[in-house]
């Protein structure tokens, strides 16, 4: 009965179940002292046929901590068959040519703009402002100047010299207007009115101030040195090079004047 037992459970392939029977009729044998074989044979084939349909209606074990994400690779031995196929293909430029014209255009237009508006500006900021270009105006009353005499008037810091010549003295500086001159103008051209001799009181050599009505030639001279100037503010003898500078200067009325 035991091989019968043990061959039937090896057969149907329920080993636990299969020891759990044989242990249960051992006891029953030894409990009981009067079982029949066949009694024994049903006892095993029932709970053989028990544990077949509890196998079969409960699902599979899985461990709870072996959960593994989905993969995102492509599987083995995958081909990209897109581009061997047909696909609608939008009409126009695919490259954006144009659109990437219009973005550079316009941001090197900007570009230029700002740079265009930050020269302008540091340009500006080195002018003179309009109150800084009123104070270098300077109104000069020609009435309080005797015929004959120079007056020194301080205009942006330097002295010039206001001549009211007289006829004498107009005469002998166009006479030197044919000499030999290191530096050649003639009285003409340094006069806006011949009566009047408007001169920059600095010495063209090292910028010393000149004697007025001193010198050789009767005009100006520079004790530093001795720089000679004549009538006209030309240089006529010592080491400048230059005649004296001639300012900017404009006659409002008979007897006003504007220098600057």
């Amino acid at each position: 009965m035991s091989m019968m037992l043990r061959t039937m459970i090896r057969r149907d392939g329920f080993g636990m179940f299969g020891l759990k029977v044989m242990r249960g009729m051992n006891m029953e044998w030894g409990v009981g002292g009067k079982v029949g074989n066949g009694g024994m044979i049903a006892a095993a084939v029932r709970s053989a046929s028990e544990a077949r349909l509890c196998m079969s209606t409960s699902p599979p074990r899985t461990p709870s901590s072996a959960t593994v994400p989905p993969s995102t690779a492509l599987p083995m031995g995958y081909a990209d068959e897109y581009y061997d196929q047909a696909h609608l293909v939008s009409p126009g430029d695919t490259t954006k040519r144009a659109y990437t014209y219009l973005v550079l255009g316009t941001a090197k237009f900007i570009m230029a703009s700002a740079a265009r508006a930050t020269i302008l500006k540091f340009i500006y900021s080195m002018s003179a402002s309009a109150d800084v270009l009123a104070r270098g105006s300077v109104e000069v009353d020609l009435a309080s100047i005797p015929l004959g005499q120079s007056a020194t008037i301080k205009w942006r810091g330097k002295p010039v010299f206001i001549r009211h010549r007289t006829d004498s003295e107009i005469a002998e500086a166009e006479k030197d207007d044919n000499a030999a001159l290191r530096d050649p103008e003639t009285d003409a051209d340094r006069v806006k009115r011949k009566e009047w001799l408007v001169l920059l009181g600095v010495c063209t050599h090292l910028g010393c101030v000149p004697i007025a009505n001193a010198g050789d030639f009767g005009g100006w001279f520079c004790p530093c040195h001795g720089s000679h100037y004549d009538l006209s503010g030309r240089i006529r003898k010592g080491p400048a090079p230059l005649n004296l500078e001639v300012p900017k200067y404009e006659f409002m009325e008979d007897d006003k004047m504007i220098l600057g």
